[in-house]
C-alpha cells in the first residue's frame, strides 16, 4: 500500500489550485476547481474530488493534463492525480474498506481513510454513515461572519423544541456549511444515540433514488430516509434541473415536517436564487430559517489560522507559532474562502519546517507568494480599480462615488469594492471613505454580494476575470 508523501498533499494541492486559479481565470475556477478537493484514495494515491459528475468532466477536459503536471512539479513522489465525482469517491472508498479484491477473508482490511466520504446507510445505532470525524463543533471557529449560523446549528443538535424546520445554511464553497452539517450530525447522535439520523449529499440522494426507480425499489429508499429523526442534505442545489429527484425531495421534506421530524441543507446561493428547482420544493426550503455563512472578517480569521496551527502542531509535533505580523499578513493578504487560507497556513508550515517561529515578514512573502495577492507583486491603488472599473462598464469614475443606486451603477460599484479589498492592504472603512464617503458595513456587503454572484452569474464572473487580468497589466 502507498503511503503519504511526508509533504501535506493539501500544500501541494495548494500550490496548484494557485496557478490554475491564475491560468484558468476566476469565473471556470470558482465554479469547478474551487468547490473540489484531494483526497486520499483507497490505496493512497491523491484523487481529486468533484462536488458533481459535470465538474469532474469539465476538469478532465479543460485542466486535467495541466494539474498533473503542476502536481508532479510539487510532489517528490510524482504520484498521478485522478479525478472522481464525489459519489464515485465514495464508492471506490466503501469498496476498498469493505471488501478488497485481492485479500483473503482473514487478512485485515486497508486502513479506512480520512475523511468517510457520504452514503446514506447508518453503519452502526451510534455512527452515522459518512461523516468527517474532524468536522466537529470543537474543531469550528465561530466569529463574526458565521456565529449566528453556528448558534443556529447547536440549537439543531441539541434537539430543542421550538425549532425551525427546516433549517437552510448558505455560502460560497470553503465558507464552512458542510462543516456544521456534520458537526450537528455528531452532536445529535451523541445527545440522542437512539435517533436514526440520516447524512448525505443532495448528489448521493439523486443518484441513489435514480437506481432505485431503475431497480424498482423506490419503497425501500423512501422507507430510509422518510424515517430518519433528523436529516441532512448536503449541497442541495446539486438537484437544480433534476424533476424527478425535486419531487422526491419536495415529498421526502412534506412528510417529514408533517411528522415533526427535523432536517437541514445547506446550498451554496439562498432559496431564492435557487432559479433552476421548482417553485414549490424553493418555497418549502425557504419556510423554516434560511442563514448565510458571511464572508470571515479579520477576527475570525485570524483564530482559523491560530486553530489551524494547533492542530498542524498536534500532527506533526509542536513547533513555534509564526511572529504576530506574519500572522496578521496571513489573514489579511490570503485570498478567496476559509478552506483556501487553510492551505496558505499548510504551505507555510511544510515549507519553513523548523524555522517556522523565526520567520522574517519577508521570509513568509517570499514562500507564499503563489499564494497571495496580486497586490504583494505590484501596489494597486484604489484611483487605479476604480478608473478601469468605470471604464470597463462604460462609466464615469465619478458614478462610483456617487449616491445613485441604480442597478448600472449600484453593481460596478460593489465589483469595485471586491476588487478593492482582493488587491489592495485598504481596511474595509478606508474604501468605503474612498467610495464618496461610505460605511464599512456598505462595502462588506458588496464583498459579500460579489462572493455570492461569481459562484452564479456567469457575466459577473466573466466582468471580473477580465479586471483581474487588467490590474495585472495596470
Amino acid at each position: 500500500m502507498t503511503s503519504w508523501s511526508p509533504i501535506l498533499p493539501e500544500t501541494v494541492w495548494s500550490k496548484v489550485a494557485t496557478v490554475l486559479r491564475r491560468e484558468l481565470g476566476e469565473g471556470p475556477y470558482n465554479s469547478y476547481v474551487a468547490p473540489s478537493n484531494v483526497r486520499p484514495g483507497p490505496y493512497g494515491d491523491p484523487v481529486l474530488v468533484t462536488p458533481t459528475a459535470y465538474a469532474r468532466d469539465w476538469i478532465a477536459r479543460n485542466a486535467a493534463r495541466r494539474a498533473q503536471e503542476l502536481w508532479t512539479q510539487h510532489d517528490p513522489d510524482s504520484r498521478v492525480l485522478d479525478i472522481k465525482s464525489r459519489v464515485e469517491y465514495e464508492d471506490a472508498t466503501r469498496g476498498a474498506v469493505a471488501a478488497p479484491a485481492v485479500a483473503p477473508a482473514t487478512e485485515t482490511a486497508p486502513a479506512r481513510p480520512e475523511p468517510v466520504m457520504p452514503i446514506i446507510e447508518v453503519a452502526a445505532p451510534n455512527r452515522i454513515g459518512g461523516l468527517q470525524e474532524r468536522l466537529t463543533f470543537d474543531s469550528f471557529v465561530a466569529g463574526r461572519g458565521n456565529e449566528f449560523a453556528f448558534q443556529m446549528s447547536r440549537q439543531v443538535a441539541s434537539w430543542a423544541d421550538g425549532h425551525f424546520n427546516p433549517v437552510f445554511f448558505h455560502g460560497p464553497y470553503g465558507y464552512g456549511k458542510t462543516h456544521l452539517l456534520n458537526a450537528i450530525g455528531w452532536e445529535a447522535q451523541t445527545r440522542r444515540p437512539d435517533a436514526k439520523i440520516v447524512y448525505l449529499t443532495a448528489e448521493k440522494f439523486t443518484s441513489t433514488f435514480v437506481k432505485a426507480l431503475m431497480d424498482k425499489s423506490t419503497s425501500a429508499f423512501k422507507d430510509e430516509i422518510r424515517g430518519a429523526d433528523l436529516l441532512l442534505v448536503d449541497d442541495v442545489h446539486f438537484i437544480g434541473g433534476k424533476t424527478s429527484s425535486q419531487e422526491e425531495l419536495f415529498h421526502t421534506l412534506t412528510s417529514l415536517i408533517e411528522n415533526n421530524r427535523r432536517v437541514v441543507f445547506t446550498a451554496d446561493r439562498p432559496p431564492s436564487q435557487l432559479t433552476e428547482i421548482e417553485a414549490r420544493l424553493r418555497s418549502h426550503l425557504s419556510s423554516g430559517l434560511v442563514c448565510a455563512l458571511d464572508v470571515a472578517d479579520q477576527s475570525l480569521r485570524m483564530g482559523i489560522i491560530e486553530r489551524k496551527l494547533e492542530q498542524l502542531s498536534q500532527r506533526l509535533g509542536a513547533a513555534q507559532n509564526p511572529r504576530s505580523d506574519v500572522l496578521h499578513f496571513l489573514a489579511e493578504r490570503v485570498p478567496g474562502s476559509i478552506r483556501e487560507l487553510e492551505g496558505a497556513v499548510n504551505t507555510l508550515v511544510a515549507s519553513a519546517g523548523p524555522r517556522l517561529g523565526s520567520l522574517t515578514l519577508e521570509e513568509a512573502m517570499a514562500l507564499l507568494q503563489p499564494n497571495l495577492k496580486v497586490a504583494v507583486e505590484r501596489r494597486v491603488t484604489v484611483d487605479e480599480i476604480q478608473k478601469l472599473v468605470s471604464d470597463h462598464f462604460g462609466l464615469k469614475q465619478a458614478d462610483l462615488l456617487s449616491e445613485r443606486r441604480t442597478r448600472a451603477i449600484a453593481r460596478p460599484r460593489q465589483v469595485a469594492m471586491w476588487l478593492c479589498k482582493q488587491h489592495t492592504t485598504r481596511s474595509y472603512p478606508d474604501i468605503g471613505r474612498r467610495f464618496g464617503g461610505r460605511d464599512h458595513t456598505t462595502v462588506l456587503h458588496a464583498v459579500k454580494k460579489v462572493e455570492e454572484l461569481l459562484q452564479a452569474d456567469d457575466q459577473i464572473a466573466r466582468d471580473v476575470e477580465a479586471l483581474t487580468r487588467k490590474l495585472r497589466n495596470v
